[in-house]
């Protein structure tokens, strides 16, 4: 599934006042066994087109064959679709200063820009779990209250954040609820190792629910394969 072209053109204008390069458009089916939300594309992504194909997006890939889907399988999308960049310099090995852009986490005005793009998602993408990855697409899901940290692991039945109307910048709750499964963001553990055991734990809770929610007719198949 793919967001209309409308659509993404209003996401374009409206994220346009920002330091933010690129777009890149969610990707997968529409009927996904995941629904996975992220934070922003990076450089990788904003080159080929593929969300969660740079470094992380490698890590992402192990984490869901523990889980025991793979890329076809999930629906992957983000908070924000232009990668929010920083200036930095960089010292070349001849020495030599250069700048260059960075990756900074995506403000709350960028993720307001965007929004809409993930309301039409979440509403027309029919995935039974929605994994939020990392803080920036729980809180944009579930409110600014929660971290990642208090909750990972969990299945929580609730409603999820959309904005008002396009012309508004303030949220409401859905009618409808959704099954969120927080984790951690895949690149959390470039920066700590530790997060990697807590990840697999996750997976390994992802798996089961995967496998006891899975339909009938798919039950008895694994039933005859293991």
């Amino acid at each position: 599934m793919q967001i209309p072209e409308w659509l993404a053109d209003i996401g374009k204008k409206r994220i346009d006042p920002y330091p933010v390069e690129g777009f890149v458009y969610g990707q997968g089916p529409q009927r996904p066994k995941l629904m996975l939300v992220g934070e922003a594309p990076g450089e990788t992504e904003i080159h080929n087109g593929i969300p969660f194909s740079g470094r992380a997006g490698e890590e992402l890939m192990k984490f869901l064959a523990r889980a025991g889907v793979t890329r076809e399988d999930v629906y992957i999308t983000s908070a924000v679709r232009s990668r929010p960049y920083k200036w930095g310099e960089k010292r070349t090995r001849a020495g030599e200063l250069v700048k260059r852009k960075y990756n900074r986490a995506p403000t709350s005005r960028e993720i307001l820009a965007h929004a809409p793009l993930l309301d039409y998602e979440i509403e027309h993408v029919e995935a039974p779990v929605i994994v939020a990855l990392g803080n920036i697409g729980l809180k944009r899901l579930c409110g600014p209250d929660i971290k990642v940290t208090d909750v990972h692991g969990q299945f929580l039945k609730q409603p999820v954040r959309r904005l008002k109307s396009l012309e508004d910048s303030e949220y409401e709750w859905t009618e409808r609820e959704y099954t969120i499964f927080p984790t951690f963001h895949p690149a959390a553990i470039f920066y700590n190792r530790r997060l990697l055991e807590l990840i697999h734990e996750d997976m390994d809770k992802l798996k089961d629910y995967l496998q006891s929610n899975a339909p009938m007719d798919k039950q008895a198949d694994q039933h005859e394969h293991h």
